[in-house]
């Protein structure tokens, strides 16, 4: 079974292998990165409503979906109680209302059972995943990284990454599909905690 990243490990290790992440990590301090104690599913939920907007706006967003179903962790039977118009009035465009019912209604019928994903790798998680409507590769890497701490994740296609190498790497968005893999192989095999410190570090110099 796939056990969760080390960080102390995994940041002497990217110390020691590129010296612009050397430069971060003295900059940002400890990786805090850990394994989530909320349920897969609030996190799932979460990173559906994520997409595609700011972390301010989507935190919002969120945060009155969890309001509307008057609970801290989400669960399946309260999001599939509650009316599409009552989800759409607390921020979620239409697609995102069906995304999350459609995840709550596979976790309420077993077809995502998270407690066996615990034991399959990470490509066969992000196929199981991407079942759901709604859930792509990137949401599917965010559950690895955030919620299980699975230490050799690199969402290439994540904005923030891209702002992040562009920063503090030089990579021109030209370049990013070429240069983007080739620095993140320097951190093998915990491209996770290396992608943990590009952001840190991007909300670091990052005003508000």
């Amino acid at each position: 079974m796939p056990t969760p990243v080390d960080t102390t490990q995994a940041t002497r290790h990217l110390r020691k292998t590129d010296p612009v992440m050397k430069r971060l990590i003295a900059s940002v301090g400890p990786c805090t990165l850990a394994p989530s104690k909320t349920t897969s599913f609030h996190a799932l939920c979460r990173a559906i409503c994520f997409q595609q907007l700011s972390g301010k706006a989507a935190s919002t967003i969120f945060n009155r979906v969890a309001a509307l179903a008057g609970q801290k962790i989400l669960t399946p039977a309260r999001i599939l109680e509650l009316p599409p118009a009552e989800l759409r009035a607390a921020g979620l465009s239409t697609s995102k209302v069906g995304f999350v019912k459609d995840l709550a209604a596979k976790t309420a019928d077993r077809t995502l059972h998270f407690p066996s994903l615990v034991r399959k790798s990470d490509d066969e998680i992000i196929t199981h995943l991407i079942t759901v409507k709604g859930i792509g590769i990137w949401s599917a890497q965010m559950y690895l990284m955030f919620v299980l701490a699975r230490p050799d994740v690199f969402p290439i296609d994540d904005n923030g990454i891209r702002q992040a190498l562009s920063r503090f790497y030089n990579v021109a968005p030209a370049d990013m599909a070429a240069q983007a893999p080739a620095i993140a192989e320097k951190w093998r095999p915990y491209r996770t905690v290396g992608s943990w410190y590009l952001w840190a570090a991007l909300n670091q110099q990052t005003p508000g």
